[in-house]
């Protein structure tokens, strides 16, 4: 039996990933969030580092939680295990923490090693993990090219010049 679509426990979610040392940068809403941002999100986007050490982790960490393909029809084969994400690179999941997306790689911005340069330790929902900062998210929302990532630039670009004014 699939899991229904929960709210997502931000800070369920970033603890388990957190208490399990998984290596991964949060960007999207919740990063928007992180940094401002008045716009709700419904899931949590990272960037995972794609070491095999750190899959390792990530699956571990998750696993309690079942894992699986956000959208896909209910008996769907789908095997959470460290062979599928080493083979696959972006996972939009569902588990009983609520609904979370796993990329090896952000559209057109780079994977864990090269966003980490554009990334800061910050405390959101009681978890210590590395966010993209404001100007790299705002990079990564135009990269995605989606009507809802263009919605929310302007108000990014607002923080960020707020920001830049009391420099």
């Amino acid at each position: 039996m699939r899991l229904m679509a929960e709210p997502t426990q931000f800070d369920e979610l970033l603890s388990v990933l957190q208490n399990a040392d998984v290596k991964f940068i949060l960007i999207g809403g919740l990063a928007g969030m992180a940094h401002g941002s008045n716009r709700a999100t419904l899931d949590v986007d990272v960037v995972y580092e794609r070491s095999t050490e750190n899959i390792n982790r990530l699956v571990a960490a998750l696993r309690p939680h079942d894992p699986y393909l956000r959208g896909a029809p209910p008996g769907l084969p789908f095997v959470w295990d460290e062979t599928t994400i080493s083979s696959g690179l972006n996972f939009t999941l569902q588990t009983k923490l609520g609904a979370i997306d796993l990329l090896g790689e952000a559209a057109g911005q780079g994977n864990y090693e090269t966003l980490v340069q554009s990334s800061k330790e910050i405390k959101i929902f009681g978890a210590e993990c590395l966010c993209v900062t404001l100007p790299k998210l705002i990079e990564l929302k135009r990269a995605a090219g989606r009507p809802k990532d263009f919605e929310v630039i302007a108000e990014l670009e607002y923080l960020l010049s707020q920001r830049e004014e009391t420099s």
